[in-house]
């Protein structure tokens, strides 16, 4: 049965194809626009009923929420050791440092609207960027101590938590400047050294909206 990913390049469905490389499932790949109007469209809010990425087709089922995915994918496949079962000693970590993925999510989200999706870009507001990009640089500080003190999200090493946090920690350099956050800045670097997160951004497509390295907050 084949594994379909409804994904956009460079956003959040990344986790996603990351996770499942280091399942050593390649997906087949159904890419979307965000601006085209085609993820309104009957056929995708059947499978995503927000009309957002990811949705993935997989074992017979239609799963949307890249969290929701993600403990699937790891309670499914638990040989992979990508999980944190219930009764781990790990597992309330595992799912604050899921869930806290989206804390700094929905910021992001908050931020590419002002900057990236507005249809008239007049329409932005100062105050809105400059208070999301504080609080998105709020989210990073405890992750940054995190990282201090152990390699991954975990302690225990690498798990589905670090594809959940390690896309919005890289997102987030477009809000954020990374100065202050080294070890978060390594952190980065080692989970883009590993062989799956390659074969992912190998395999991430070319980026259909537009993007650029980093927005600047006025003063």
């Amino acid at each position: 049965m084949t594994t379909i990913l409804h994904h956009v390049p460079g956003a959040r469905s990344f986790r996603i194809l990351w996770l499942l490389q280091e399942m050593g499932i390649t997906p087949e790949i159904r890419e979307w626009t965000i601006q085209d109007g085609s993820m309104r469209s009957p056929d995708f809010l059947c499978k995503s009923p927000a009309g957002r990425i990811p949705a993935l087709e997989i074992d017979g089922e239609v799963i949307h929420e890249s969290g929701a995915i993600t403990e699937y994918l790891c309670e499914t496949r638990p040989e992979h050791g990508l999980g944190r079962p219930t009764g781990d000693p790990e597992r309330i970590p595992f799912l604050e440092m899921m869930h806290y993925a989206e804390t700094s999510g929905h910021l992001i989200a908050n931020l590419n609207l002002q900057w990236v999706f507005l249809r008239d870009p007049a329409d932005r507001s100062d105050t809105v960027v400059k208070i999301e990009a504080r609080r998105l640089a709020a989210t990073l500080a405890p992750i940054e101590d995190l990282l201090s003190r152990q390699e991954h999200m975990l302690a225990g090493g690498f798990s589905a938590a670090d594809t959940m946090m390690g896309f919005s920690l890289t997102a987030s350099q477009r809000y954020v400047r990374f100065d202050r956050f080294p070890n978060i800045l390594a952190y980065l670097d080692r989970m883009a050294a590993r062989p799956a997160h390659k074969a992912a951004t190998e395999l991430d497509g070319e980026r259909n909206f537009p993007v650029k390295d980093f927005y600047e907050v006025a003063s």
